[in-house]
């Protein structure tokens, strides 16, 4: 063996072992991104929590204000617009439309059915002219029969700003050809009514 190569083994053996640590470090930064991830991740999702948390809170705040709104104007708001005066009103109009619905005579029937009429509206309206044109009239002129209703007692039992409905509570006396005394006869009613252009008339008419 010559100097040279003397010299050349021992530069190679003086050379330490060299471990193959670049992969492990390639691999440890990847870890080191995949664990800062989450991380990251997390104050993204933080940061948008932040930013929504006082978006929902006015949307939810914006809701509550419109339900509360509505619910003064359905239901507190009506009972300032109902007054002592407007159910006094009301409770006249169904005294007056009970009367005059139950009260007529075979001489005067079309002007007693006209005077009904103008307390009612809407599809009752159309079936009482139907009623008293095929049943009433045909009855009360064969058998002479009147009728004359009287209002004993009246309160509201639903008050609104446009509808309303009384409990009317009337005694009714009726003679006839066949009976001539006398007979009267006691009955409880609903009646319902609407204002229309600040008239209260009659819907429904339901004896209980």
């Amino acid at each position: 063996m010559s100097a040279d190569d003397k010299t050349e083994q021992h530069d190679v053996e003086s050379v330490p072992d060299v471990e193959p640590t670049s992969g492990v470090e390639i691999d440890k930064v990847a870890d080191a991104a995949d664990e800062t991830q989450p991380d990251n991740d997390g104050n993204v999702a933080r940061w948008r929590q932040a930013k929504l948390g006082p978006v929902v809170l006015v949307l939810v705040l914006l809701v509550s204000g419109a339900l509360a709104g509505r619910l003064y104007f359905d239901r507190f708001r009506p009972d300032q617009q109902t007054d002592d005066a407007a159910t006094q009103t009301a409770i006249g109009a169904a005294r007056d439309g009970t009367i005059a619905l139950l009260s007529y005579k075979p001489d005067t029937l079309n002007q007693d059915f006209a005077a009904a009429k103008s307390h009612l509206t809407g599809g009752f309206l159309n079936y009482y002219d139907q009623f008293t044109k095929q049943v009433v009239t045909p009855a009360a002129k064969q058998k002479a029969v009147t009728t004359t209703a009287q209002v004993v007692g009246a309160a509201a039992s639903e008050m609104h700003p446009d509808k309303a409905v009384v409990l009317v509570f009337v005694n009714q006396v009726t003679t006839s050809k066949e009976r001539p005394d006398p007979t009267m006869a006691a009955s409880s009613v609903l009646v319902s009514m609407i204002k229309v252009h600040g008239a209260w008339l009659i819907t429904k008419f339901d004896p209980i």
